[in-house]
Order: structure tokens, then C-alpha cells, then sequence
């Protein structure tokens, strides 16, 4: 179980990154029906050679989530099989079937924010999910003071996610660059801003609740909310990493290179202009945060410390 545990969050990892690629690259949509590619498993016969590429990326991303949620059925049944982590693979295996329900209506529903950004939490929903089993197969020797770090550790994870749903709701309503200057927002520290429509969560991509186009404003909103939420993640993280310096040294450090990493590349989107491998490693760095995250919580909640 442990094995392939490990191989499943591996994929999960893999899954999300690409996934955030294919939307990135305007490709969401490559395929307009669902779970085939214009009524086929394999894409082939697109006239034009863009909707041919987009296609293959949606499908690429379609199949490699099929191969989780097999791998994570796999591990229910080993689990019930051997009578352990009943539970967490039950779990497992609702939130893959939840996150297929999610992809099907990505496409079905043209890309609603709101489906959009909840198919990404899940994704790390499943990673998290898989660290927590794969770590929990794996012998550790006991410690009692890594337990200091459990409100620090939960809390900080929470912030973080919450930042996460922010940069989802960035990318699903294209607000990337609503705000293309630094250190201000349209050259104001606090610009004008369409909260009540920004944060709407039911409509239409591109849309008000009522229908009409989503103004700059609304766009602005949600920019700048989730750069000024940046801050106080960083601020929590660096607080994070600096109290586990002690008990988990290793942990702590990768934290703080994987938090500095990502502040650096959420500025470079703003600079560069949004590039594509730029954009694509954030989210990238944003599952690994999650993940570090993840596993200094397991440490702290169980009382356990890596091995040397």
C-alpha cells in the first residue's frame, strides 16, 4: 500500500501541474464533449492543427486522471482487503469520483469559474488525501516535541489554502493581469475595485450575475485580493518554517525555499506578463507548498519526526 501510495500521489502531483497547463494554454475546452474528444477516445481528424493540439493537451490531462482514479481505487480495495485505512481510501476514492463529476462539468458548463476552481481544489484535496495514506504506511520514530507545531502548522495550511482558492479564482475569471503594474494596482494602492461581483460564485465566465460582462473593476477586485492575501501567506509561512527550524530542520528550510520561489514567480507573472512556463510553475509551486504543508502537519499531529 505504502508503494503505491506514493506512485498515486506522484501522479496526483502530475495531474494537477498538467492540468493547470491545459488551462493556461487555453485548451480547457479542447474537447467540447465529454468523457470522448469530439466522439472519439483518441483525437485525430481536427482540421485545423491548433484544435488538434488543444485536443490532444485536454485528453493527455483526461487520461492521466483516469489512471489516478484507477491507482486510487486499487488502494480502497488493498485497503479494505487488509483491513487498514479503511476510511482515508473511502474518502480517496468519493473525491476522485466528486473531481470527475468536476471535470465533466468544466466542459459541459464552458468553464464557470466556480467549477473550475473547485476542480483544482480537489486536485490537491487528492494529493494531500495520498501524502496523508502514503506517510501513514511508513514507519517513523516517535516525537514528542513536534507536537508544539500543530496550531502553527494547521493554521498556516488553512492560509495557504485559502490562498490557492484565491489564485484558482484569479485564473478561472482571467484576472491575471487586471492589475499589470508593481507595487500598485492601476497605479493606486487600494484602486477601484467591484467586490460584490468579483466574488459572486454563481455565474457565468466573463459574466455578472445577471448577464452582463464582468467589469475591470471586478477583475481588479479579484487580482488584487488575492496579491494583497500574498502577503499575510508569506508572512505566516516564513513565521511556520522559522518555529520547525528545531524539530523538523529539513521540512522547515524546504518550506522556505518553496514559499520565496513562489512569491518570485507570482511577481514575474505580473512583469513578464503572464508567460506560460511561468504561470504553469506557479501552480506547480503551489501544489508543492500544499504538499510540504501537508506533511509537516502529519508530522506534528502524529507526534512523529523523519528519519534521519
Amino acid at each position: 500500500m505504502r508503494t503505491l501510495a506514493i506512485a498515486a500521489a506522484l501522479l496526483a502531483l502530475i495531474v494537477v501541474v498538467v492540468g493547470a497547463y491545459v488551462r493556461l494554454s487555453d485548451a480547457g475546452l479542447g474537447c467540447p464533449d465529454w468523457p470522448f474528444c469530439y466522439g472519439k477516445a483518441v483525437p485525430a481528424e481536427i482540421a485545423h492543427p491548433d484544435a488538434l493540439a488543444k485536443a490532444w493537451k485536454e485528453m493527455g490531462h483526461r487520461y492521466l486522471a483516469g489512471t489516478l482514479g484507477v491507482l486510487i481505487l486499487s488502494l480502497c480495495l488493498l485497503a479494505w482487503r487488509n483491513r487498514r485505512a479503511r476510511g482515508l481510501t473511502t474518502a480517496l476514492v468519493l473525491v476522485v469520483a466528486f473531481q470527475g463529476a468536476l471535470g465533466m462539468w468544466t466542459v459541459t458548463l464552458l468553464l464557470k469559474p466556480a467549477i473550475v476552481t473547485g476542480h483544482l481544489l480537489g486536485g490537491l484535496t487528492t494529493l494531500s488525501l495520498l501524502l496523508w495514506l502514503a506517510l501513514g504506511e511508513s514507519s517513523f520514530p516517535k516525537d514528542g516535541d513536534v507536537r508544539a507545531l500543530r496550531p502553527i502548522a494547521a493554521i498556516t495550511l488553512a492560509v495557504v489554502a485559502a490562498q490557492v482558492a484565491l489564485g484558482g479564482w484569479v485564473s478561472a475569471n482571467y484576472a491575471a493581469l487586471a492589475c499589470s503594474d508593481l507595487p500598485l494596482c492601476r497605479g493606486s494602492l487600494v484602486p477601484n475595485m467591484d467586490f460584490a461581483n468579483a466574488f459572486h460564485v454563481v455565474r457565468e465566465l466573463g459574466q455578472t450575475a445577471q448577464g452582463e460582462l464582468l467589469s475591470n473593476e471586478a477583475l481588479t477586485a479579484i487580482h488584487w485580493t488575492h496579491r494583497m492575501f500574498a502577503l499575510v501567506t508569506l508572512a505566516m509561512v516564513v513565521v511556520l518554517a522559522t518555529r520547525a527550524r528545531g524539530a523538523l530542520p529539513r521540512l522547515s528550510l524546504a518550506l522556505a525555499v518553496i514559499v520565496l520561489a513562489q512569491f518570485t514567480l507570482g511577481v514575474s507573472n505580473v512583469v513578464f506578463g503572464l508567460p506560460l512556463p511561468v504561470a504553469a510553475a506557479h501552480n506547480a509551486g503551489a501544489a508543492l507548498l500544499v504538499s510540504t504543508l501537508v506533511v509537516i502537519n502529519f508530522f506534528a499531529f502524529r507526534g512523529l519526526r523523519p528519519s534521519s
